[in-house]
């Protein structure tokens, strides 16, 4: 997140990873980067550590991203050198409940993650398939979970109900709540796709593979140490396509032949989880902070797709 959490302070985390992972931790630094958890750099004694605070509502629990973080762990420790691995605590966990949420550490990365353009070159994404292909034919982690829908088959029904009043709760919440009432219809159409999908990816669970989630660009770090994989809070077993939106976008479907059924499945789940979350952002109290204004902008992009279908209908109606 681009801004600090107002719920705990540096203080609060520099003590949490001194208790448990790093006794020698001289004090945390907030880093402004990536949007859903928050992040700080804290070193002391020659270590330097990378602190993530997952809150566990509502894309997790504390038991699913202590399985996921516990699964990078055991793929590291199999030989994938691409899995940047949490680091256990005192407790033999990977994870530490803070009581706001859920603090997990990796070691420190020297080096960047590469922008859009760059992620897109033939060699990093020769790169990328490689460790996806790597990932997908790893053994399952045990205790791994499986992936499952991300919103019900009420979801729009449930959204048109939250959206029937105007929203008082911050400076931008009217118009995310008008932005997703024009869009109700579009929304209808996704949820009942999504579980027809969903319906056929279950019946085949047998031939799930351990996925990443979200390889895009913002969790790969490139440095001295090679490519790296990071944020594995998503790791589920999953159809491989789970993972394949950004390679597909650039242009390298022939080298990875996914199932179009499954492509089209993780493309809504991404879009309704995002619209799901984004909803209830708005719904809540909020300031008018810029990760609100990323939020609302996140938002609107996700409907966006909505214009698409609607003027792909007309075309046809025509």
């Amino acid at each position: 997140m681009l801004s600090p959490p107002p719920f705990i302070d540096n203080e609060a985390i520099a003590s949490a990873v001194a208790a448990h992972w790093l006794p020698e931790a001289a004090g945390a630094d907030y880093l402004p980067w990536g949007f859903g958890a928050h992040h700080w750099r804290v070193a002391g004694g020659g270590t330097t550590l990378f602190v993530t605070l997952d809150q566990v509502e509502p894309r997790h629990t504390a038991a699913s991203l202590e399985a996921a973080y516990a699964g990078a762990a055991a793929l590291a420790a199999t030989g994938m050198d691409t899995v940047c691995a949490p680091l256990p605590a005192r407790s033999g966990r990977f994870t530490v409940d803070v009581g706001v949420g859920v603090l997990s550490v990796t070691p420190w990365l020297e080096g960047r993650s590469p922008t859009e353009a760059e992620a897109r070159e033939p060699r990093h994404v020769g790169q990328i398939i490689d460790a996806l292909a790597a990932l997908h034919h790893a053994a399952p982690p045990d205790g791994l979970r499986h992936w499952a829908p991300r919103v019900g088959p009420a979801f729009a029904d449930e959204l048109r109900g939250r959206t029937a009043r105007p929203w008082r709760s911050g400076p931008l919440a009217e118009e995310a709540r008008t932005t997703i009432v024009a869009c109700h219809g579009a929304i209808e159409d996704w949820t009942g796709r999504y579980h027809e999908l969903a319906n056929i990816a279950l019946t085949r669970r047998d031939s799930w593979v351990p996925t990443h989630g979200e390889p895009h660009n913002d969790n790969q770090v490139v440095g001295v140490h090679g490519l790296k994989l990071v944020d594995w809070e998503s790791l589920a077993l999953a159809p491989r396509e789970r993972d394949y939106a950004d390679l597909l976008e650039a242009g390298v479907a022939d080298r990875l032949d996914p199932d179009p059924a499954m492509v089209e499945l993780f493309s809504l789940d991404w879009r309704l989880s995002e619209i799901d979350e984004y909803s209830r952002w708005f719904a809540a109290p909020h300031t008018g902070t810029e990760d609100d204004h990323t939020a609302l902008e996140g938002l609107r992009e996700e409907l966006s797709a909505a214009e698409v279908s609607g003027n792909s209908a007309r075309l046809s109606d025509g």
